[in-house]
């Protein structure tokens, strides 16, 4: 396998993901939406196109696509969008219809290994089976995601999922989303978070995990990567700390004092016609549980490196204070 086509290149994993296959010899081709952020993002090497894949014609993909053996599809709408009631229709078509079409004709062109950028909400969807999180519609959207791709490419191309927690890093040229965190903390004296914890990696990981998918992934592999894992309210004193607030405090309070306030946003949400991907109340639920991987799952398979992840938050945030 030596030409890999990345969805999504200039994008924040896109990017990442690009510069690795680069270093381990590969020849890379992109898509993305916009121009490069800044000049010079991405090498002369790599074959760079501007459009919008879903308002090309078949025969402009599979042109595009002519030789390449291997596509990261990191493209796709998260559950951080906001959009008109019901959620599902939109979350639907951003990320389903595309990925099976693009799916489809990945293979038909020859592709042998589709790699689907996804989500940890998809594994625990699936795992707590003690709330509905599966019925909401950012997660129902990603498992659909998932199978409909994996029936795209049978009898033909492998293709496997990387099931992502909260990743961080920097780029050039773009702010880390992690800037709305920074926003919320900035000049609180009192943080109220919820008792649970999350998984985390860093986007140098997550591009060798992509790699390893494409390499020794096999067909409907579904991967939940983990670098390490930690409680929401020591990721919140870090970001205090960054802030150089000493007088402020991270509490942690209970899920039935939180849960009231999170009801109410998805009410006005209601009342203005729009409808998160994962409901707040439901956030709720899941920020008061420890959404935590254990990295000995996949990193064997797919042979992603361990690295300082304290250290990568560190430098994230100073991304998002300084600007």
């Amino acid at each position: 396998m030596k030409n890999v086509f990345v969805l999504g290149g200039t994008g924040f994993l896109g990017y990442f993901t690009v510069k690795e296959l680069l270093n381990r010899g590969y020849h890379v081709s992109t898509i993305s939406r916009h121009s490069m952020p800044v000049d010079g993002l991405l090498p002369p090497e790599v074959k760079h196109n501007v459009g919008n894949i879903n308002d090309m014609s078949d025969g402009d993909i599979l042109e595009m696509l002519k030789d390449i053996d291997g596509f990261v599809y990191a493209a796709g709408a998260d559950e951080r969008t906001l959009p008109e009631a019901p959620a599902v229709k939109f979350f639907y078509e951003a990320n389903v219809l595309p990925t099976q079409r693009i799916a489809r004709l990945a293979k038909q062109a020859g592709v042998k290994k589709f790699v689907l950028l996804n989500s940890y909400f998809a594994h625990f969807a699936e795992e707590w089976s003690d709330i509905p999180l599966k019925s909401n519609a950012y997660p129902r959207s990603r498992i659909l995601q998932e199978e409909i791709a994996c029936m795209e490419g049978e009898g033909g191309m492998d293709v496997m999922s990387i099931r992502l927690p909260y990743i961080f890093g920097v780029m050039p040229g773009r702010m880390p989303l992690w800037t709305m965190f920074v926003d919320r903390v900035r000049g609180q004296k009192v943080i109220p978070v919820l008792g649970g914890g999350t998984a985390m990696v860093t986007a140098q990981q997550v591009a060798e995990a992509t790699i390893g998918a494409l390499e020794h992934g096999v067909h409907g592999g579904k991967y939940s990567i983990c670098g390490m894992n930690m409680k929401h309210s020591e990721f919140h004193q870090m970001v205090v700390d960054a802030l150089g607030q000493e007088e402020s405090k991270v509490t942690v309070v209970p899920l039935e004092q939180m849960k009231p306030a999170m009801e109410q946003i998805d009410a006005k949400n209601a009342d203005s016609g729009k409808e998160q991907g994962v409901h707040m109340s439901m956030m709720a639920e899941i920020q008061d549980r420890d959404a935590y991987l254990d990295p000995a799952d996949t990193m064997p398979i797919l042979k992603y490196k361990e690295y300082d992840i304290r250290a990568s938050i560190e430098e994230t945030l100073r991304k998002c204070i300084q600007g």
